[in-house]
Protein backbone atom coordinates (compact mmCIF):
# COMPACT_ATOMS: atom_id res chain seq x y z
CA UNK A 1 0.00 0.00 0.00
CA UNK A 2 1.20 3.21 -1.31
CA UNK A 3 1.96 6.27 1.66
CA UNK A 4 -0.90 8.03 2.15
CA UNK A 5 -0.67 11.71 1.73
CA UNK A 6 -0.30 12.11 6.30
CA UNK A 7 2.83 9.83 5.75
CA UNK A 8 4.40 11.84 2.72
CA UNK A 9 3.67 14.67 4.98
CA UNK A 10 5.74 12.99 8.12
CA UNK A 11 8.45 12.02 6.01
CA UNK A 12 9.74 15.23 5.10
CA UNK A 13 13.67 15.70 6.95
CA UNK A 14 13.51 12.19 7.68
CA UNK A 15 16.56 10.11 6.88
CA UNK A 16 16.63 6.61 5.64
CA UNK A 17 19.71 4.63 6.14
CA UNK A 18 22.20 3.39 3.20
CA UNK A 19 23.19 0.34 1.71
CA UNK A 20 26.43 -1.00 1.94
CA UNK A 21 28.22 -4.08 1.70
CA UNK A 22 28.73 -5.92 5.22
CA UNK A 23 32.24 -5.60 6.52
CA UNK A 24 35.03 -7.52 4.83
CA UNK A 25 32.55 -7.20 1.25
CA UNK A 26 33.93 -5.68 -2.05
CA UNK A 27 31.46 -1.98 -3.25
CA UNK A 28 32.03 -2.10 -6.76
CA UNK A 29 29.47 1.10 -7.51
CA UNK A 30 28.54 3.19 -4.73
CA UNK A 31 25.60 5.18 -6.42
CA UNK A 32 24.47 8.43 -5.07
CA UNK A 33 20.85 10.17 -5.06
CA UNK A 34 20.55 13.48 -4.58
CA UNK A 35 18.67 13.28 -1.24
CA UNK A 36 15.50 10.78 -0.39
CA UNK A 37 11.94 11.96 -2.24
CA UNK A 38 9.52 11.83 0.64
CA UNK A 39 7.80 8.91 -0.51
CA UNK A 40 11.32 6.95 0.05
CA UNK A 41 11.63 8.25 3.44
CA UNK A 42 7.82 7.30 3.87
CA UNK A 43 8.88 3.39 2.89
CA UNK A 44 12.39 3.39 3.90
CA UNK A 45 13.84 2.47 0.79
CA UNK A 46 16.02 4.32 -1.67
CA UNK A 47 14.74 5.56 -5.49
CA UNK A 48 10.84 4.22 -4.15
CA UNK A 49 8.66 7.20 -5.98
CA UNK A 50 6.98 5.32 -8.52
CA UNK A 51 8.04 6.60 -11.57
CA UNK A 52 11.53 6.86 -10.37
CA UNK A 53 13.79 5.01 -13.75
CA UNK A 54 17.01 4.13 -11.09
CA UNK A 55 15.69 0.04 -10.81
CA UNK A 56 14.66 -0.60 -14.60
CA UNK A 57 17.69 1.25 -15.53
CA UNK A 58 19.92 -0.55 -13.13
CA UNK A 59 18.45 -3.83 -14.72
CA UNK A 60 18.68 -2.54 -18.26
CA UNK A 61 22.34 -1.66 -18.22
CA UNK A 62 23.43 -4.78 -16.70
CA UNK A 63 23.86 -4.43 -13.07
CA UNK A 64 21.59 -6.80 -11.91
CA UNK A 65 19.78 -9.48 -13.62
CA UNK A 66 16.27 -8.70 -13.08
CA UNK A 67 14.48 -5.57 -12.47
CA UNK A 68 14.95 -5.45 -8.13
CA UNK A 69 11.91 -3.65 -6.48
CA UNK A 70 12.68 -0.67 -4.22
CA UNK A 71 12.23 -3.10 -1.12
CA UNK A 72 14.97 -5.38 -2.59
CA UNK A 73 17.29 -2.64 -2.12
CA UNK A 74 18.86 -5.27 0.73
CA UNK A 75 19.80 -7.37 -2.36
CA UNK A 76 22.33 -4.87 -3.75
CA UNK A 77 25.67 -5.69 -1.39
CA UNK A 78 25.43 -8.99 -3.24
CA UNK A 79 26.12 -7.70 -6.39
CA UNK A 80 28.72 -5.20 -4.96
CA UNK A 81 26.69 -2.32 -5.21
CA UNK A 82 25.55 0.02 -2.70
CA UNK A 83 23.15 3.60 -2.47
CA UNK A 84 23.71 6.37 -0.28
CA UNK A 85 22.67 10.14 -0.53
CA UNK A 86 24.69 13.19 -1.05
CA UNK A 87 22.11 15.03 1.64
CA UNK A 88 20.33 12.31 4.00
CA UNK A 89 17.43 14.26 4.80
CA UNK A 90 13.73 13.72 2.55
CA UNK A 91 12.44 16.61 0.59
CA UNK A 92 9.36 17.10 -1.97
CA UNK A 93 12.07 17.93 -4.44
CA UNK A 94 15.85 18.39 -4.83
CA UNK A 95 15.62 22.13 -5.41
CA UNK A 96 14.30 22.82 -1.92
CA UNK A 97 18.40 21.91 -0.96
CA UNK A 98 20.73 24.65 -0.15
CA UNK A 99 24.35 24.56 -2.04
CA UNK A 100 25.83 24.53 1.62
CA UNK A 101 23.67 21.50 2.15
CA UNK A 102 25.16 20.44 -1.12
CA UNK A 103 28.24 20.81 -0.38
CA UNK A 104 28.29 19.64 3.36
CA UNK A 105 26.43 16.51 1.56
CA UNK A 106 29.98 16.45 -0.79
CA UNK A 107 31.96 16.59 2.71
CA UNK A 108 30.03 13.10 3.77
CA UNK A 109 30.33 11.28 0.80
CA UNK A 110 34.05 11.79 0.61
CA UNK A 111 34.57 10.62 4.27
CA UNK A 112 32.23 7.46 3.76
CA UNK A 113 34.56 6.81 0.17
CA UNK A 114 37.57 7.12 2.72
CA UNK A 115 36.36 4.75 5.36
CA UNK A 116 35.82 2.27 2.61
CA UNK A 117 39.23 2.92 1.67
CA UNK A 118 40.90 2.04 4.61
CA UNK A 119 39.12 -0.70 4.84
CA UNK A 120 40.44 -1.75 1.15
CA UNK A 121 37.42 -2.16 -0.33
CA UNK A 122 35.96 0.56 -2.61
CA UNK A 123 34.17 1.54 -3.96
CA UNK A 124 35.81 1.19 -7.21
CA UNK A 125 33.27 3.86 -8.87
CA UNK A 126 31.37 7.06 -7.07
CA UNK A 127 28.37 7.15 -9.29
CA UNK A 128 26.31 10.25 -8.46
CA UNK A 129 23.00 10.45 -9.99
CA UNK A 130 22.34 14.18 -10.67
CA UNK A 131 24.47 16.63 -12.78
CA UNK A 132 23.04 20.17 -11.15
CA UNK A 133 23.48 18.54 -7.75
CA UNK A 134 27.16 16.95 -8.03
CA UNK A 135 28.38 20.48 -9.96
CA UNK A 136 27.24 22.25 -6.49
CA UNK A 137 28.23 19.51 -4.10
CA UNK A 138 31.96 19.25 -5.71
CA UNK A 139 32.53 22.75 -7.19
CA UNK A 140 32.97 22.07 -10.81
CA UNK A 141 30.35 23.97 -12.77
CA UNK A 142 30.86 22.70 -15.96
CA UNK A 143 30.70 19.10 -15.05
CA UNK A 144 28.26 16.73 -17.42
CA UNK A 145 27.29 13.08 -17.74
CA UNK A 146 30.29 10.68 -17.64
CA UNK A 147 33.26 9.96 -15.98
CA UNK A 148 34.83 12.86 -14.09
CA UNK A 149 38.27 14.24 -14.53
CA UNK A 150 38.76 14.31 -10.73
CA UNK A 151 38.63 11.77 -8.46
CA UNK A 152 36.79 11.34 -4.90
CA UNK A 153 40.58 10.49 -2.97
CA UNK A 154 41.36 7.32 -4.98
CA UNK A 155 37.53 6.76 -6.31
CA UNK A 156 36.97 7.63 -9.81
CA UNK A 157 33.70 9.96 -10.17
CA UNK A 158 30.91 8.97 -12.50
CA UNK A 159 27.91 11.05 -12.98
CA UNK A 160 24.65 9.82 -14.26
CA UNK A 161 21.53 11.60 -15.14
CA UNK A 162 18.98 12.16 -12.12
CA UNK A 163 16.87 9.18 -13.28
CA UNK A 164 13.38 11.36 -11.28
CA UNK A 165 10.45 11.04 -12.81
CA UNK A 166 11.01 14.87 -12.93
CA UNK A 167 13.67 14.37 -15.56
CA UNK A 168 11.46 14.47 -18.26
CA UNK A 169 14.95 15.62 -20.30
CA UNK A 170 16.18 11.91 -19.72
CA UNK A 171 14.24 9.06 -21.17
CA UNK A 172 14.80 5.91 -19.52
CA UNK A 173 16.42 4.23 -22.70
CA UNK A 174 18.78 7.17 -22.23
CA UNK A 175 19.19 6.49 -18.67
CA UNK A 176 19.59 3.13 -19.43
CA UNK A 177 22.38 3.99 -21.87
CA UNK A 178 24.51 6.07 -19.35
CA UNK A 179 24.53 3.93 -16.53
CA UNK A 180 25.23 0.61 -19.16
CA UNK A 181 28.65 2.64 -20.01
CA UNK A 182 29.12 2.78 -16.28
CA UNK A 183 28.80 -0.74 -16.00
CA UNK A 184 31.25 -1.50 -19.05
CA UNK A 185 34.03 1.03 -17.82
CA UNK A 186 33.61 -0.81 -14.39
CA UNK A 187 33.69 -4.43 -15.98
CA UNK A 188 36.48 -3.12 -17.74
CA UNK A 189 38.57 -1.52 -15.01
CA UNK A 190 37.96 -4.78 -13.19
CA UNK A 191 39.04 -7.41 -16.16
CA UNK A 192 43.06 -8.53 -16.12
Amino acid sequence: MPPSPADLQAAKNRTIPDVLPALGEPLLVLFSGINPSLYSAATGWHFARPGNRFWPALHLSGFTPRQLAPSEQHLLPGYGLGITNLVARATAQAAELTPAELKTGGERLQALIAAHHLRGLGPRVLAIAGVTAYRTAFAHPRAAIGPQPDPLGATPVWVLPNPSGLNASWTLPRIAEAFGELRKAVKNAAAP
